[in-house]
Formats: structure tokens, sequence, C-alpha cells
């Protein structure tokens, strides 16, 4: 993994990072907004303490632990990756409540666009504030986006101790098997 200094992760702030995706997926993460690691590496969920990739795998989303500059082949598993906010912060709290629900806005067009089968969000909190739904719960939701499910996940960001690696492998699991069984 690429060593950067404290500017180099600075200058990253406010980058666009692009979607990993492709019409037709069978799962679309989508994840708060970029890290500051991401946006400097261009690489979904890059920071060393996310366990995206290492929960992805332990599901059996992935055949084998990808590395985050491997996420090009997410696309060949029918999964891809983008964000509610698209511009890179250093914590998920510098983000406004508008910039939230504009998210929001924009996620549903390029879902409607996309058209993959379930959208899988990354965070109840976001997922609350971009789509003003105060009361969802991890899991799948009763919202679907024209043809396209939607399941709370829980995020997998290091600081997130609410949830082990285990539990929440879990959760993704219990996507997994629903994508399955919509194939």
């Amino acid at each position: 993994m690429t060593r950067f200094t404290r500017a180099e992760l600075e200058a990253a702030r406010d980058r666009l990072v692009p979607d990993v995706v492709a019409d037709g997926l069978h799962v679309l993460f989508c994840g708060i907004n970029p890290g500051l690691m991401t946006a400097a590496t261009g690489h979904h969920f890059a920071r060393p303490g996310n366990r995206f990739w290492p929960v992805l795998h332990r599901s059996g989303f992935t055949p084998r632990l990808l590395q985050p500059s491997e996420q090009g082949e997410l696309l060949s598993y029918g999964l891809g990756i983008t964000n509610v906010v698209a511009r890179a912060s250093a914590r998920a709290d510098e983000l406004t409540t508008e910039e939230y629900r504009e998210g929001g806005r924009s996620l549903t067009r390029r879902v409607t666009r996309l058209r993959p089968r379930w959208l899988a969000v990354v965070g109840v909190t976001a997922y609350r504030v971009a789509f003003d739904d105060r009361h969802a719960k991890i899991g799948p939701q009763n919202r679907t986006i024209g043809g396209t499910r939607v399941w709370v996940l829980p995020n997998p960001s290091g600081l997130n101790a609410h949830w082990t690696a285990e539990t929440m492998a879990e959760e993704y699991a219990r996507l997994r098997a629903a994508a399955e069984a919509t194939s």
C-alpha cells in the first residue's frame, strides 16, 4: 500500500472518485462518500482499517480477497460501487444534511439509469438522511427504486465498532443470498 503524507491526503479533499458500475448489476454497493485515502488512490474503500473488502470476501460475494486496486474485477461478479455523496472528505461528519439529500436524489437517478437488482447502502445513518427515512434499520427496506430493491448494510469503516467483521459478513451474506434468489 502506498504511503501518503498528510499534505498529499489533504490535497485529495473534495476530489471525485469514479464509480465502478455497469448496467444491470446484481448488487450496487453504495458508500457514504470517498475518504481521503480513497480519493488519493482512486480506489474505493482504500483506507487500511476499512473492512469492506474482507467482509465482501467472507460473505461469499467474491471468491478471494480483493485489494482496493482490483476494484474493477467486481464487475465480473455483477457487483459495483458508488457513493451517496461524491466529494471526498476526511470524515463523514463533514458532510451537510443537504449534501446527503442531494446525494440521495442523485443516487436515485443513477440507480434508475443502471437498473441494478439491489442497491446496498453501507451505512444506516447515511441512508436515513439521504432518503429521509428516520426509522430505517439494517436489512432489506420497503423502498424500491424502479425495479431495484434496497438493502441497508452496516458501515465497514473501522470506526464502526458495533459490528465485528464476522457479524458484518453475516449481514452481507444475507444480502448475497437474497441477490442470488432474485437472479
